[in-house]
């Protein structure tokens, strides 16, 4: 099949691409590299099944050829990371709202499926654990810009579901939890990758709050798995699923975790929410899926403990701190 994926020189994207690739389907990546990196995707660039576009899913004609050429849609691209939210609000509402619906219009025009990602935040303050899909959604006061991902999101899903209801148009929306591993930055607010390169450093491990809030991490190459089985299933379109793991650890633990397997001699540091992202910021406390739904339907289930995905994410880390290999031989 070809998959056209937005955003798809992201972390996450890059990783679909490959397992895509692997499968034996064509791939082509739409990007505007405004988060994401073309190195993400080295690895395919001279893959015959591999093209990608440097550009913007508002640029209709670009978006029309290519959602044109392709047999299923993949929506990944959107503003990403609690620090770009809280920093650029705007560029965040008007980036996940505005770019959902061109995407939907066109694949709607060409009647093309599309799978949408959306994430854990649409949740918010919900204290149901652990989410079901089904749940009801509970977000903070409009004037906390800690929210706006989370409604911006939400209002994707409502429209993704409208199209689906109105038009009949297959859609499968997943809600991703704490993906993590290779390729991932800790630029925008991400916790695993920022406290491993503050440990391979040598520099104090940030913890914001008292570190007891709860996370539940899932290796990306666990998540794309989990999306290439939603893709290959007809009864995935309609509706809508928790992708991540299971397990909770607070910031606190993983700290400690990060310490124990980089060997690393730094101290963990407690920062107050208000010194990290200004005044007034509130946090999810647990977030825990249910992920029972995409188990019955795919047999799905992570397989990656949280040791493995630091293992990884510090090894990653390591080979982009090494120098890049000289073109000339050693004198």
């Amino acid at each position: 099949m070809r998959f056209l994926i937005t955003g798809g020189a992201g972390f996450i994207g890059s990783h679909l691409s490959d397992l895509l690739i692997e499968h034996g389907h064509r791939v082509h990546v739409l990007d505007d590299l405004s988060t994401g990196s073309l190195e993400n995707l080295s690895q395919l660039q001279e893959h015959p099944d591999f093209s990608c576009s440097v550009g913007s899913v508002s640029d209709a004609a670009l978006l029309e050829e290519l959602v044109t050429d392709a047999d299923v849609v993949i929506h990944l691209a959107a503003a990403v990371g609690v620090r770009l939210v809280v920093e650029s609000p705007v560029r965040a509402i008007e980036t996940n709202v505005h770019c959902t619906e061109v995407v939907l219009d066109h694949a709607d025009r060409h009647r093309k499926p599309v799978l949408l990602a959306s994430t854990s935040e649409v949740y918010g303050k919900s204290e149901a654990l652990p989410f079901k899909e089904d749940g009801d959604l509970r977000l903070g006061a409009t004037f906390r810009a800690r929210w706006a991902y989370a409604c911006s999101k939400a209002i994707d899903e409502f429209l993704a579901m409208a199209y689906w209801r109105e038009r009949d148009l297959p859609i499968a929306v997943v809600r991703l939890f704490n993906t993590v591993g290779p390729r991932q930055t800790g630029s925008y607010g991400m916790v695993v990758p920022r406290l491993v390169d503050q440990a391979l450093a040598a520099e104090p491990l940030t913890v914001y709050g008292d570190g007891r809030q709860t996370r539940c991490f899932c290796h990306v190459g666990d998540v794309a798995l989990a999306l290439l089985g939603l893709l290959e299933h007809p009864r995935a379109w309609g509706e809508v699923f928790n992708v991540g793991a299971t397990r909770e650890v607070s910031i606190l633990e993983l700290a400690q975790r990060v310490l124990l397997l980089t060997g690393s001699g730094s101290e963990i540091r407690l920062v107050p929410y208000d010194e990290a992202y200004g005044a007034g910021f509130e946090d999810m406390y647990r977030r825990v899926p249910d992920i029972e739904k995409l188990h019955a339907l795919t047999g799905w289930s992570p397989t990656r403990s949280l040791d493995d995905i630091i293992a990884d994410v510090v090894a990653d880390r390591r080979r982009a701190a090494l120098p890049p290999l000289s073109a000339e031989p050693p004198g």
